[in-house]
């Protein structure tokens, strides 16, 4: 597992991490939240041995980092902020650097870089320098040097950073199937990362761990837990629908997208007000283009954190 124990990292009188605990089993996923300037790369780059912690401790597979570092970064594929490389170097030539560093030879060498090759589809580049490369492409080349030895344990900070939406979802892919047999921090601030890939989320702000929940978990803190969406065919009943919907019991208010034509009920807390909405719409004949319950919004529950 990844543990860490009070992991604290101070910069004069200021606290980038302060007293920061908790532990990822194997087979969990865990996104790391937060905003600019909150602390989540000081974190992973003490777990990862990067940096010395001011106090505390983080272990990866039972292996402090600091009195056992080499053991535990064997255990450990980093993929930094940035993913840095050497620039002149050509695709091919870091990434088998990588794995001479990383003590792999022979056949199984060949065979675990020709399948890193393939997964991150790198074989277009692979005799370019990494600084003629795109923002994407150096992404992809750094994930693929975390990945190359097989580690049990991954840090991702900012795995999706840079890449278009296909790319994004080829590498949320590889996280999902990496994570049957691995344990996986992911540094994100993209919250639509924690949905797709994460069984588990830590928000951090100011240095502190305020949230450590599953995704479901804070979507159920969000104001739009059980709102119901409608969007409306006909904008010319907008208003008497909404004004029908507030008086509904268990409605706590309704938000109006005029340009949409939506319509947004939000209940009271722990209230169930599907049934009576769509008995509403049904009553009224209205013409609809969707009708949705809302599991909640992640955005807002970020927000309301971390603000």
């Amino acid at each position: 597992m990844i543990r860490t124990e009070q992991l604290t990292k101070r910069y004069g009188s200021i606290a980038a991490v302060d007293s920061v605990s908790f532990q990822v089993e194997p087979g969990e996923v865990l996104g790391f939240l937060g905003p600019n300037g909150a602390g989540k790369s000081t974190t992973m780059r003490m777990i990862a041995g990067f940096i010395t912690p001011t106090s505390g401790r983080a272990s990866i597979c039972g292996h402090d980092i600091e009195s056992a570092p080499i053991a535990a970064k064997r255990c450990l594929g980093y993929l930094p902020e940035g993913a840095p490389g050497y620039g002149e170097m050509s695709v091919r030539g870091f990434l088998s650097f990588i794995a001479d560093l990383r003590g792999m030879s022979g056949a199984a060498r060949r065979t675990r870089l020709d399948q890193v090759f393939g997964r991150l589809q790198l074989e277009p580049v692979l005799e370019q320098t990494i600084d003629t490369l795109s923002k994407g492409f150096r992404r992809r080349v750094g994930l693929a040097q975390a990945v190359l030895h097989d580690p049990p344990v991954l840090i991702l900070d900012e795995p999706t950073d840079g890449l278009d939406p296909n790319q994004k979802q080829e590498v949320r892919s590889l996280i999902n199937e990496m994570s049957r047999e691995k344990i996986i921090v992911i540094s994100t601030h993209i919250l639509e990362e924690v949905d797709a890939v994460c069984t588990r989320a830590i928000i951090i702000a100011k240095g502190r761990i305020v949230a450590d929940q599953t995704p479901a978990q804070l979507a159920a803190r969000s104001r739009y837990h059980n709102a119901v969406s409608l969007r409306l065919a006909d904008g010319s009943q907008l208003q008497a629908m909404r004004d029908a919907l507030v008086a509904l019991p268990g409605v706590a208010a309704v938000e109006i997208d005029d340009r949409e034509l939506r319509l947004t009920a939000l209940p009271t807390p722990g209230g169930q007000i599907l049934g009576a909405v769509q008995r509403l719409a049904e009553q009224r004949g209205l013409p609809l283009r969707d009708l949705q319950l809302e599991a909640g919004r992640l955005d807002e529950v970020f927000r309301s954190i971390t603000a």
